[in-house]
């Protein structure tokens, strides 16, 4: 059961930790101390949906047809490897860099509007918890487990990242602070997809 919820826990926690328009939106909300609650658990949330989706649709697709899980498994290593490569190269090019910009508070509505489309419109978001999450799941003798904590890693972070965006704000300030977040990610991939591709 543990071995399942730490797998879980772990893999969600690195898929969701890349650096992207959803994550950048959401710090820069957390920044300005606009609405942060909602924003953390609307992203939250739609995980959880994504990864339930994934977990539950996929052990029933295999069980339908035996080979694909194979080729979920193949292209997962496949895209974590694409994907490792892709925060690999952000990391040597350096150059980002987050700044809160000053601006009036915004209404909820828009600001979710802006939110669940950085979130459900990002072709991404399918690949990492449906396909992904979900492929790996089924290595698993409960996958229900591992959803779980998928589940949990995505509500941890969402609200830490939220709620601590003020604290990051000076370090994230830095261009050098998203190499390095950039460079563990991409290792952590690559780590996933050998992984993979051993199984």
């Amino acid at each position: 059961m543990w071995p399942s919820f730490i797998a879980g826990f772990f893999l969600a926690f690195s898929l969701i930790m890349a650096i992207g328009a959803q994550n950048a939106f959401v710090l820069r909300q957390g920044l300005r101390r606009q609405h942060v609650f909602a924003v953390a658990l609307t992203c939250a949330a739609s995980d959880a949906v994504l990864v339930t989706a994934g977990v539950f649709g996929f052990g029933a697709l295999t069980s339908a047809v035996p080979w694909f899980e194979t080729a979920m498994r193949l292209g997962g290593a496949a895209f974590l490897f694409w994907y490792g490569l892709r925060s690999l190269i952000s990391a040597w090019r350096g150059g980002a860099a987050l700044s809160a910009a000053e601006e009036k508070n915004q209404p909820l509505w828009p600001v979710l509007t802006t939110l669940l489309a950085l979130t459900w419109l990002n072709p991404h978001v399918y690949l990492d918890t449906v396909v992904l999450l979900g492929s790996i799941s089924a290595q698993y003798d409960t996958p229900p487990i591992f959803a779980l904590g998928a589940i949990v890693a995505s509500f941890s972070f969402f609200f830490i990242l939220a709620y601590g965006a003020s604290l990051l704000a000076p370090v994230f300030a830095r261009p050098r602070a998203w190499q390095v977040l950039d460079l563990g990610v991409g290792l952590v991939m690559w780590a996933i997809a050998i992984k993979l591709l051993l199984m």
